[in-house]
């Protein structure tokens, strides 16, 4: 069911006087997405949206059913069901360019212990897959192999036609949470709180068997890694529980940064007294990343923070920029970021130089990456000087999008359809641009009165 609604603004109600996050009025100036659809198709906590293409998304979630959706209207296209219990992972395999038949494959884990892969065009079931020992929580495309990998309790390697390549033996009870591509043809898989790194090796003219080589563990981590992706070609970024922040090499994987004070501890605190601190706050768990050629964007428990990789520090930050933990991040085109939160709401920030005052400096202990490993206090005080003088720049609240009633999963952005978001509330919704759907309704009407001659006679 779909209905139109206006979008508007949070009241205020005092929260500024109470707590320190930013609020904004009604009169969100900067704030594009002034209308809302609500689409209703799931019945129970809506955890992922993919986008298939420049106008199609799926939605899926603990209902198990996958539901595929035009962006632009607002029509739901097609209703894939087929498993049983919770999805726990969605990806889309593109076809080949040099495939003449352009059908979009859309892959689906399921605590169920199954993958099924769909057709996303016609919406059929092209094969059920059922031999896993375990839940497959991620999915991941190679594209340049052609390939994709499942990850569970341990890690397989399948073709296009769905044929089981090579896998890895049993790994661990925790199972992957997370796998990215890195170069050299491997992977990196988080388990728990170590890293893996495998290495896939094709078929050559001595060997026509695929294989997995398991080529390294990277055990820096001291909590469960809750998030890890590629920052670009030669480097990625993992973040945990705890707050432990490292980026890596991705050629010889060994550690370019290490951080973990986002906030300022006291100094009697002892390294154990500090993780029990943390664990108790649960505010500084980083729950995602996002980034662009110049910055990585991070989601450490109710706040953002933007480390800039070229200055090699922390540029701005928002340490309570949500009433609860943030869940999900993207960055937008003119310097924009948007977030979603446990809290229900959906906000856009604007990231603004400003002169950084000697008054609010830049936490010093934050991404301090001047070198290798960790930073020690004596040697990080120069550097704090420096910064308290430095162009610095902040995160502005802009718009605030109220209209979920539940905890916000994530979202998807289309450059001339709006903002998609799902919602522990079982809803989508597709927050318009309210000035660009008005002039498209003007244009529609005045097309509709040309073709019937009214326009015409009205002159």
């Amino acid at each position: 069911m779909l209905r139109w609604l206006i979008g508007g603004g949070r009241e205020p109600q005092g929260l500024a006087e109470k707590s320190p996050l930013q609020t904004i009025g009604e009169e969100q100036t900067q704030n594009p997405y002034t209308e809302l659809l609500v689409l209703k198709a799931h019945h129970d906590i809506v955890r992922f949206l993919v986008q298939l293409d420049d106008y199609r998304f799926a939605s899926a979630g603990d209902d198990g059913i996958v539901v595929v959706w035009n962006a632009q209207t607002g029509e739901k296209l097609l209703e894939l069901n087929g498993h049983t219990q919770k999805i726990t992972a969605i990806i889309t395999f593109p076809s080949l360019e040099s495939c003449e038949e352009k059908n979009q494959l859309i892959l689906t884990a399921s605590a169920d212990r199954t993958v099924i892969v769909w057709d996303s065009d016609t919406g059929r079931q092209v094969q059920r897959i059922s031999c896993f020992q375990s839940t497959v929580k991620c999915l991941t495309v190679l594209q340049r192999l052609d390939v994709w990998l499942s990850g569970g309790n341990d890690l397989c390697v399948w073709n296009r036609k769905l044929d089981l390549l090579c896998k890895t033996s049993h790994l661990s009870d925790t199972g992957i949470s997370a796998l990215v591509e890195i170069p050299k043809n491997c992977v990196v898989a988080a388990v728990g709180k170590e890293l893996i790194i495998f290495r896939l090796v094709a078929p050559t003219e001595g060997s026509l068997e695929w294989d997995i080589l398991e080529i390294k563990h990277l055990l820096d981590h001291q909590d469960n890694i809750l998030s890890l992706i590629n920052v670009n070609d030669l480097s990625f970024v993992t973040g945990s529980h705890i707050g432990e922040l490292i980026i890596w090499d991705a050629l010889d994987w060994t550690m370019q940064a290490y951080e973990r004070n986002f906030w300022d501890p006291s100094p009697q605190l002892d390294t154990q007294q500090e993780i029990k601190l943390c664990q108790k706050s649960n505010d500084i768990s980083i729950h995602h990343f996002t980034c662009d050629e110049e910055n990585v964007f991070a989601a450490v428990g109710r706040g953002l923070y933007v480390y800039n990789l070229h200055m090699k520090r922390v540029i701005a930050c928002q340490k309570t920029a949500h009433d609860s933990s943030v869940l999900h991040i993207a960055k937008l085109p003119n310097r924009q970021l948007i977030s979603c939160s446990e809290d229900g709401s959906v906000r856009i920030w604007e990231l603004r130089e400003k002169q950084q005052l000697a008054a609010e400096p830049v936490p010093t202990g934050f991404f301090n990456m001047w070198g290798f490993g960790r930073v020690n206090k004596q040697a990080s005080q120069p550097v704090k000087k420096q910064q308290e003088n430095a162009t610095s720049c902040s995160l502005e609240l802009i718009g605030d999008l109220i209209g979920h009633s539940s905890s916000v999963e994530m979202f998807l952005y289309f450059e001339d359809h709006g903002l998609v978001t799902c919602s522990a509330d079982h809803l989508i919704i597709l927050w318009k641009n309210g000035e660009r759907e008005s002039g498209l309704r003007s244009l529609r009407l005045f097309q509709k009165l040309e073709e019937n001659g009214d326009l015409y006679l009205a002159v």
